[in-house]
């Protein structure tokens, strides 16, 4: 019988040939597809495509920021900038910074007012251990600013300088040289001014009698200023913020402090201030952070002290507070930080506190007075004409000493004498027994 393969598998494949012809002539004839080229580009506009021209520096700016030894080679736009030190605006077709940051300056860097011209779009302007040479600012510059911060930076600061940023809301200038009579003359014309720094600066002078009432933050501290605090700073109803430690201010605290009613910090510490803490502090509820150490205060401490719910710092030490601490064990608990060491007048009542409790004063006697504590054993030896109450402490010591000898010399005395007799009783024993033998 004759076989003859089946017509399928010869039809099947010449027609799959045609098939795959027909599809290469039409890719040939055809132009690609974007969407199908491995080499199509993607339809998000990459950094370096010609959409992104919007978010490109101003090409001025972008020459000053190398001139400042800034890094260019990515945009200084671009999120997050090189150390964060560069904020742009969105407009178009380039865009203009906002905010920069100088960080740790090269000896090279120096400011021209070439470069800070083109910078006059900056709101905020930073110089963080910088320390060049302050120079001229041009007056688009000190129009828009609205922050400066200057810390451990621009030599040879005046006040005079500070004083024609007239737009700023925020002044921090720290840990620098600043040669001026007083706050005054910086401060005076900032009528927008809402926060202020200027610490460790060797800052002389008075604190000013007229502040702006928008003010929120002052910190004046480690400077040399002098005089008494004016009852004018107790008019800034906004005020958050008030530290004036380390200074030599005198006098004693403003009688008016509690209108202060939105402040939260209060840092006095390290001045010759004198008096008592005001009454008038009842009324100050928004208190977290107190510090009044290193100063001169007196009188008793206000119990109201206790009754302020939010306060979770309070430093007293090292005045010359008196009377009994009103402060029991769970307010002292509820402190981060509680010191009142170094009052000697002070004392605490040791029905409610525990001597376990390390604070620094004494327990009270009866009459609320601070109990002395008894001198310690190397005071007592040295001074023998002490009190009463000392040789007695000592007399004890001294006494079970001398009991302690007389009691080592008789002891030796009776064992010398239990030997002998042990003896002549072993040697009349041994006689006895001889004799018995012998006999």
């Amino acid at each position: 019988m004759n076989r003859h393969p089946p017509p399928f598998p010869f039809s099947f494949s010449y027609s799959v040939s045609l098939l795959y012809l027909l599809v290469f002539s039409t890719a040939l004839t055809s132009p690609l597809s974007p969407a199908k080229s491995p080499s199509a580009p993607s339809p998000f506009p990459s950094p370096s495509s010609p959409s992104s021209s919007s978010s490109t520096l101003d090409p001025r700016q972008l020459r000053a920021l190398q001139s400042l030894n800034i890094p260019t080679s990515k945009d200084p736009c671009a999120q997050p900038s090189f150390h964060n030190a560069t904020l742009c605006d969105s407009s178009k077709p380039f865009r203009h910074l906002l905010s920069l940051r100088l960080l740790n300056c090269s000896d090279d860097v120096a400011l021209s007012s070439t470069a800070l011209k083109s910078l006059s779009s900056l709101q905020d302007l930073q110089f963080i251990n910088c320390p060049v040479a302050a120079v001229h600012f041009p007056s688009d510059l000190l129009s828009n600013l609205r922050s400066l911060t200057c810390i451990n930076s621009l030599r040879r600061l005046t006040g005079v300088w500070l004083s024609r940023f007239q737009n700023l809301t925020d002044l921090t200038v720290s840990d620098v040289q600043v040669n001026a009579s007083g706050p005054f003359i910086i401060l005076n014309n900032m009528k927008k001014l809402r926060s202020v720094t200027i610490s460790h600066t060797n800052l002389t002078g008075f604190l000013p009698k007229h502040w702006h009432l928008n003010i929120t933050h002052i910190d004046l501290s480690r400077n040399q200023l002098r005089g008494k605090i004016p009852n004018s700073l107790t008019l800034l109803e906004n005020l958050q913020l008030l530290n004036l430690s380390s200074n030599s201010l005198t006098g004693e605290i403003p009688s008016t402090l509690g209108d202060l009613l939105s402040l939260q910090n209060l840092s006095l510490a390290s001045n010759t201030l004198s008096g008592p803490i005001p009454e008038s502090m009842a009324a100050m509820p928004s208190l977290v952070h107190v510090d009044l150490s290193f100063n001169q205060l007196n009188g008793t401490i206000p119990d109201y002290i206790t009754k302020m719910k939010g306060l979770k710092y309070l430093n007293l030490e090292n005045n010359n507070f008196n009377g009994v601490m009103p402060f029991n064990v769970s307010f002292i608990k509820k402190l981060v930080v509680f010191k009142v060491g170094g009052n000697n007048n002070l004392c605490y009542n040791h029905s409610l506190i525990s001597s376990k409790m390390k604070l620094g004063i004494a327990p009270c006697d009866k009459h609320g007075l601070p109990i002395s504590p008894p001198p310690s054993k190397s005071d007592s030896s040295a001074d023998e004409s002490g009190s009463s109450d000392d040789s007695d402490y000592d007399d004890s010591e001294d006494d079970s000493s001398h009991k302690e000898e007389h009691h080592h010399g008789p002891n030796k005395v009776v064992l010398g004498v239990a030997i002998g007799l042990s003896s002549i009783v072993f040697l009349i024993i041994f006689l006895i027994l001889l004799s018995k033998w012998c006999a």
